[in-house]
């Protein structure tokens, strides 16, 4: 296969995207596979300090990149950010909306505040920056949405009522905003990650029986690393994905195949 055919279909050269959530974990490597392949690269977070050493080190591969502050739960912040990536370089090809908390508490003593702050940053916060950057893509007839949503869009849980309803309704927005934006030249897509080595997971990786009870589910005999979504950011990002449109893909290892 030639090199020009792969930059063709899944070289990202000269577009500008931008992964929310990106100064660790599954973000900040998925910020990283982009700029690899050749975009420039928009990164976020809470905590600006947090972000200038990820914007050094997306650099050495020799794209432009920029952080932007914002907090996900709140839905004017999230519309500057957008606001302020198009500004930058003064167009947004590709959204990956990564941003995400997660609460853990019996549904019983789940409490109001909980709820409320997972579905602001989970889902409020994903659907004003689709809508906000979907309105640029639809003006310029291109760009690429991708939506992190996870396991828990198929199945329920235990223990996170929140982030379950949070996570199948961004599945259910993906396909909706897929549907009245495909023929416009604007791809809606998400990756659901299987389970993860993040600091989300870091309570059922600490319970060495739910672990090994999770572990044993998963064919492929091992948790996911952050960097085994690269390549599926990069090919939801890339001219290689132009007909794949309104999918939830599951990177899980083959969790659902069970």
């Amino acid at each position: 296969m030639s090199s020009s055919f792969l930059e063709k279909k899944f070289g990202l050269r000269g577009k500008v995207a931008l992964v929310t959530g990106s100064s660790q974990g599954l973000g900040l490597n998925m910020a990283r596979a982009l700029a690899e392949a050749g975009a420039h690269v928009i990164v976020n977070g809470r905590d600006a300090a947090k972000l200038a050493p990820v914007v050094t080190k997306l650099s050495a591969h020799g794209t432009r990149a920029h952080a932007i502050a914002a907090d996900l739960g709140d839905r004017a912040a999230v519309q500057r950010l957008i606001d302020e990536s198009i500004a930058w370089q003064g167009h947004l090809d590709i959204l990956v909306n990564n941003a995400g908390i997660i609460k853990r508490t019996p549904a019983a003593d789940h409490t109001d505040a909980d709820w409320d702050a997972v579905l602001d940053v989970n889902l409020n916060g994903v659907f004003v920056a689709c809508r906000a950057a979907g309105r640029h893509m639809l003006a310029r007839g291109s760009g690429k949405i991708i939506n992190v949503a996870s396991l828990l869009t198929f199945f329920g849980g235990i223990n996170v009522p929140g982030y379950a309803a949070s996570k199948g309704a961004v599945g259910q927005l993906t396909k909706a905003l897929s549907n009245e934006w495909a023929s416009q030249g604007v791809n809606v897509n998400a990756i659901a990650p299987g389970y993860m080595r993040t600091d989300n997971t870091a309570a059922l990786q600490a319970d060495a029986k739910r672990s090994l009870e999770i572990l044993h589910r998963i064919p492929a005999n091992r948790w996911g690393e952050p960097s085994d979504l690269e390549g599926t950011v990069v090919f939801l990002a890339s001219a290689a994905s132009d007909y794949l449109t309104g999918q939830v893909l599951a990177v899980d290892g083959g969790w659902c195949g069970r």
